[in-house]
C-alpha cells in the first residue's frame, strides 16, 4: 500500500502500544513495576503483546497508517457534540445520526486494526456478547 511510504519502521512506543490496546478494546495493563504482567495469562492479550513487539518494518508502517486514521475518527466523535443542539440552521440540516454514523466508522477501523493484528477485539468490540468462564 503506497499510503505507508514515509511512515516510521521504528519499534512501537509505549504510547502507540497503549493506543493499539485501547483501539482493539483491551483494558490498560498497568505498570510493569509490580511484576504482575497479567496479560501473559490471557491468550488474546498475550498474542497482541507479542505481535506488537515483533512486527516487521512494513507491518509497523501499516499499523501507523491505521493509527493515523483512528485518531481523527475518535476526535470527530467528541467534536460532533457541538452539533447536538441544532437540528437546522438556514439551509443546513443536522444529521440526527451523526454520532452513531461516526461511531460505526470508528468501530469499522478498529476492527480492521484487530484483523490486521490477528486478534479478536476486546469486549467493547464484541457487540455485547458475554464471555462465560
Amino acid at each position: 500500500m503506497s499510503g505507508t511510504v514515509g511512515l516510521s519502521t521504528d519499534i512501537l512506543s509505549e504510547g502507540e502500544k497503549m493506543d493499539i490496546r485501547r483501539f482493539c478494546g483491551y483494558p490498560a495493563i498497568g505498570s510493569r513495576e509490580g511484576n504482575q504482567e497479567s496479560w501473559r495469562f490471557f491468550q488474546v492479550e498475550g498474542a497482541l503483546e507479542w505481535r506488537m513487539n515483533y512486527l516487521s518494518g512494513a507491518e509497523l508502517q501499516q499499523i501507523r497508517l491505521y493509527l493515523s486514521q483512528l485518531y481523527p475518527l475518535e476526535n470527530a466523535i467528541t467534536a460532533s457534540s457541538d452539533n447536538l443542539d441544532t437540528a437546522r440552521a438556514a439551509a443546513w440540516y443536522h444529521n440526527g445520526r451523526e454520532v452513531q454514523d461516526r461511531v460505526m466508522l470508528f468501530t469499522l477501523w478498529r476492527r480492521r486494526l484487530c484483523a490486521f493484528l490477528g486478534v479478536t477485539g476486546g469486549l467493547e468490540l464484541q457487540d455485547g456478547r458475554a464471555i462465560v468462564v
